[in-house]
């Protein structure tokens, strides 16, 4: 037999971001407790709305499984004599075990004839346990922030406020952060008036729902969508439904109601991205566009409750947004008032960060950065002067009125200013992308000139930070300094860009130099911003699906030239599956092992006094010079393929010829050879870190 179990954490409303991460804690604590309380269990659902976090669990088996037991014993000759009777040994063993010294078994293992003592312990009614199960669930929760309250001790995403546990019609008895359990739960906040008694856990989403809460969180989701869009065909518009805006909305209601509002035209002169900023960011809005995919003057918003004075909320919010809107006017039109270019100077005033300095510093530091990359990556001196340009307006719209009102806005109002003050589109374009990519999934920038700024802003970020000690640590990292890291990868990849890291960080380590901002020994802090990187690197390469083997090869041997990086592993990924692999990397590893101890690798042919050596020699010099050309035009698969034909040769080698012989100079000389064989491959990688299978 079984029952539905239901348990319900009704607290003050929790933050949006919390909800799905609590829900997967709730669903796989309880798999992993059930099991180990060796309850069967059906399946496992949790959901919940802002002020509840619910989990329901079908088919609970009413009974704990018996819990067999085997203890091996002592050997059956110490157990019982030679007349059968157990001896002091078997009956101390049998009482340890709290069985009778008849019923202990005997058996054949690999070491002879032992006694076991087999029990099975009587599995408990699951009532017995559920009060424990779902304590412990609850109380291993996490959540980004918790909090406090009153005199308790127990962490939460918010007050607990009641608790609803039911197995079948029987209620559970809880106590927890002063709250006792019941079976009583509570509706919506304004549509619903006391306490819900819920009879039975079956019932309990049909009877929420009759005092207008929709717990499960994906049928929620389902009506907004579907009501949003019945407001979009009944306008012929297109209602921009934006992911991240849905899920907020989804868990900031329990009975959603979509409606439409307006605004007046005037507000459309607006830039479109402010627009939508305020409509989604201040209101939780969705925006409308039109058939040819303008901005219209219309919102959608979704409210929590039933369309009854659905025309009052209406009126309500299109208030709401009159006045943000307003405001997004006068802030629009007084940063036109003085342009882009003479805000520069107001960023004196702002700190970056108090040993790096300025935000004016900064950005000189990044005009140097932008000239000296611009140059390496071959622009023209038109495009250099573009990208130094752009620099130097980048952050100059963090002191407008509109960046201040809405941060996220910040590149995007830079570039509208920018095209208003009569600057190059191809600068104002830099000025917007120069953030890019802002996470992991955003773009990239799409100029070669916003590339050169976008790395100018990051790498400075990073190696100015760890300069003055700022490193990442752990899930620390308060400048996104991985982030921005990554960013630059990405963007060298993207882009098939010509940078070396270490050029990189040489150039930026230069411009703090010279500003007197380079406190800590340039050499330890470019060390560890190379090291820094290699990890992106690993990331770069496990997301390519390269093996972590070929991964640590290529890495081993040089890393700075990303894209070179990342050719060199598919070349290796590749050979390595072709047929003889793991032969040669056997052979080619042992000639490697053997070579660490030479002392050098010059060796001297007219040394050679066997076949098999003078054999290895003249392969060498074969694939020699065609392995250096492959190489040199980044044929490394090629060059890979050519080495093969060494496997033949050392493998004679190895079979006919003692190396470390008495004679220091014929071993040294042997040595040599090997060690100039066991290097043709490192430009490549370090095949000592390749693993056989």
């Amino acid at each position: 037999m079984s029952n539905d179990l239901l348990l319900e954490v009704g607290t003050e409303e929790i933050p949006a971001g919390f909800m799905e991460g609590a829900f997967e804690q709730l669903e796989e604590l309880a798999c992993n407790l059930f099991a180990d309380n060796r309850v069967e269990i059906g399946e496992v659902r949790a959901t919940g709305t802002p002020r509840r976090l619910v989990l329901y669990i079908e088919d609970v088996a009413e009974q704990q499984s018996d819990l067999k037991k085997e203890v091996r014993g002592p050997a059956k000759s110490v157990a019982f004599d030679d007349a059968g009777n157990p001896t002091k040994a078997g009956v101390g063993f049998a009482r340890g075990q709290g069985i009778d010294p008849e019923e202990l078994e005997i058996r054949d293992t690999e070491n002879g004839k032992y006694v076991f003592a087999v029990t099975v312990e009587e599995g408990k009614a699951t009532t017995e346990l559920l009060s424990q199960i779902l304590i412990k669930i609850i109380k291993d929760l996490n959540f980004p922030k918790a909090m406090r309250w009153a005199n308790q001790e127990l962490r939460f995403a918010r007050p607990i406020k009641w608790l609803l546990a039911l197995y079948g019609t029987e209620k559970i008895e809880l106590s927890l952060a002063g709250v006792e359990s019941d079976n009583w739960t509570l509706g919506h906040r304004f549509l619903s008036e006391g306490k819900v008694k819920i009879e039975e856990a079956t019932t309990y989403f049909n009877k929420l729902k009759e005092e207008y809460v929709i717990v499960d969180h994906l049928q929620r989701r389902e009506m907004i969508v579907e009501q949003i869009k019945e407001i979009g065909q009944e306008y012929d518009v297109e209602v921009v439904i934006e992911e991240g805006l849905l899920q907020e909305v989804n868990f900031l209601v329990e009975y959603p109601t979509a409606l439409s509002g307006s605004f007046e035209e005037e507000f459309l002169q607006l830039p479109e991205e402010v627009l939508i900023t305020s409509m989604r960011e201040h209101q939780r809005y969705f925006p409308v566009r039109d058939e040819a995919g303008d901005l219209k003057n219309m919102f959608v918003t979704v409210r929590n409750g039933t369309d009854e004075y659905i025309g009052t909320v209406r009126a309500g919010n299109e208030k709401v947004l009159r006045a943000r809107l307003s405001d997004g006017i006068f802030f629009y039109q007084e940063d036109q008032a003085e342009k882009l270019e003479d805000k520069v100077e107001e960023l004196k005033d702002i700190i970056f960060q108090k040993e790096l300095g300025t935000l004016y510093e900064k950005i000189e530091r990044m005009i140097t950065l932008a000239e000296n990359f611009g140059q390496l990556l071959e622009l023209s001196d038109a495009e250099i002067e573009q990208a130094k340009r752009a620099a130097k307006l980048a952050k100059a719209d963090l002191v407008t009125e509109m960046v201040n009102e809405f941060a996220k806005l910040q590149g995007t109002m830079g570039k509208e200013y920018a095209l208003l003050d009569g600057e190059e589109e191809e600068v104002a374009q830099a000025i917007f992308e120069h953030y890019l990519p802002r996470h992991a999934t955003d773009q990239l920038p799409g100029l070669e000139i916003s590339r050169v700024v976008s790395i100018s802003d990051k790498i400075d970020n990073i190696v100015g930070c760890f300069s003055v000690g700022i490193i990442p640590t752990g899930s620390q990292d308060p400048y996104a300094l991985r982030r921005q890291a990554q960013g630059i990868v990405k963007i060298i990849v993207d882009a098939g860009l010509n940078l070396q890291l270490d050029q990189l960080i040489d150039t930026a380590l230069d411009s703090l130099a010279e500003q007197n901002k380079l406190e800590a020994s340039a050499v330890e802090v470019k060390e560890q911003v190379l090291d820094f990187f290699k990890l992106r690197l690993q990331n770069l390469l496990e997301e390519a699906e390269i093996r972590y083997d070929v991964s640590d090869a290529v890495l081993a041997i040089n890393y700075y030239d990303v894209n070179d990086t990342l050719m060199r592993a598919d070349a290796l990924m590749e050979f390595r599956a072709e047929e003889g692999f793991e032969e040669l990397i056997t052979a080619f590893n042992r000639a490697s092992n053997l070579a660490a101890k030479a002392e050098e690798k010059q060796f001297d042919p007219e040394l050679f006094r066997e076949e098999p050596t003078e054999q290895l020699y003249s392969a060498y010099q074969e694939v020699r010079e065609e392995i250096e050309q492959l190489t040199a035009k980044k044929y490394y698969l090629q060059a890979l393929q050519e080495v093969a034909k060494l496997k033949k040769p050392i493998d004679n080698f190895f079979n006919s010829v003692m190396v470390m012989t008495d004679d220091q100079e014929i071993k040294n000389n042997r040595l040599g050879l090997l060690k100039t064989v066991s290097q043709l491959l490192s430009r490549i990688a370090d095949l000592t870190k390749i693993v056989i299978d």
